[in-house]
């Protein structure tokens, strides 16, 4: 008992939840242990609108002018992190995330818990845990059904990311022939999917999505991958997520564990849970582990280099490429 009194006094010393004004919404919350932050809305949501560095640059994307505003007719972009229900659907996956949220604070974190969605009858909720040093955080997705039928659906975790970087993901572990003659992994396209595009990379083990605010064309690509993990490389620093997924289970979209999105204003990093069957009140859950890092320099982007920087940056092992 002793030992856990003094991991949560730890806890509390080292991981502090203020409420602050943000980008024109007076009632967000910042979750800081010194080393990195990130804030989190409750005027509108959830979101989680900034993650970097102390006095750093935010890795996710925000829009400037849709900072500050609530109670939109119409869903709005914004920036940040946000949780959706999946398969997509252009009304109810598209409904605005634009009232008030509830907000819980932990002793290493917070709950950030909207209201039951008047159409879909879902209730969303994401749960921010940072630990007391260095950079990790994870963050739980929850999605509730509050109807009085069955649904089934999965839970969408997305990120958009601020412009000029980069996304580097890698595929399940790659074999040989004809020692390896099963398929191992989807590669999943769009209609709008154009292979031929200059923002696309692949190797024998990376998958490489390059943001360029100079091209407008949207594209869009999902894998599967047992261990679920992109890294973002902006300016000399990166932000990974990592996620696991069951190769027993059903996954949306031909089966992704994993998606990536760009055009010239963002691109997004997805990560998605099983297709589940969710009985009334219950919920499906999705978790992915957050990391900032420094120094982060690629000299080329070929399997040996991409194999030295990006895959220590992987926890607690590396997920890629091997």
């Amino acid at each position: 008992l002793a030992f856990f009194l003094g991991v949560s006094m730890a806890i509390q010393a080292a991981v502090k939840v203020d409420k602050v004004a943000y980008k024109g919404w007076p009632n967000c919350y910042r979750v800081s242990n010194g080393e990195v932050e990130l804030v989190v809305t409750s005027d509108v949501g959830p979101r989680v609108m900034r993650f970097g560095f102390v006095g750093g640059q935010n890795l996710f994307k925000e829009f400037p002018e849709q900072l500050g505003g609530k109670g939109e007719a119409q869903f709005q972009l914004r920036g940040g992190h946000r949780v959706w229900k999946a398969p997509e659907d252009p009304v109810a996956t598209w409904l605005p995330d634009n009232v008030p949220v509830q907000i819980e604070i932990k002793p290493d974190g917070l709950v950030a818990r909207a209201p039951i969605e008047p159409l879909t009858k879902l209730q969303k909720e994401i749960t921010v845990r940072m630990a007391p040093s260095g950079t990790e955080v994870e963050v739980v997705h929850r999605i509730a059904n509050q109807s009085l039928f069955p649904l089934e659906f999965a839970a969408w975790a997305m990120s958009m990311m601020a412009q000029g970087g980069m996304a580097i993901t890698g595929f399940p572990p790659r074999g040989r022939h004809p020692v390896d003659l099963e398929a191992t992994n989807p590669l999943v396209m769009w209609a709008y999917t154009d292979l031929s595009d200059s923002r696309w990379k692949f190797t024998k083990k990376y998958m490489m999505l390059r943001q360029d605010p100079k091209i407008a064309d949207a594209q869009k690509l999902g894998l599967f991958n047992p261990n679920t993990w992109v890294a973002y490389v902006l300016n000399g620093e990166a932000f990974v997520k990592q996620a696991r997924a069951d190769a027993g289970s059903v996954y949306p979209d031909f089966g992704c564990s994993f998606e990536t999105f760009t055009s010239d204003e963002f691109l997004e990093i997805e990560t998605l849970s099983p297709l589940t069957k969710v009985l009334p009140t219950r919920a499906v859950e999705h978790t992915e582990h957050w990391s900032l890092h420094r120094n982060v320099r690629l000299s080329s982007l070929t399997d040996e280099e991409l194999d030295r920087v990006i895959l220590p940056l992987l926890q607690p092992a590396p997920a890629g490429g091997r």
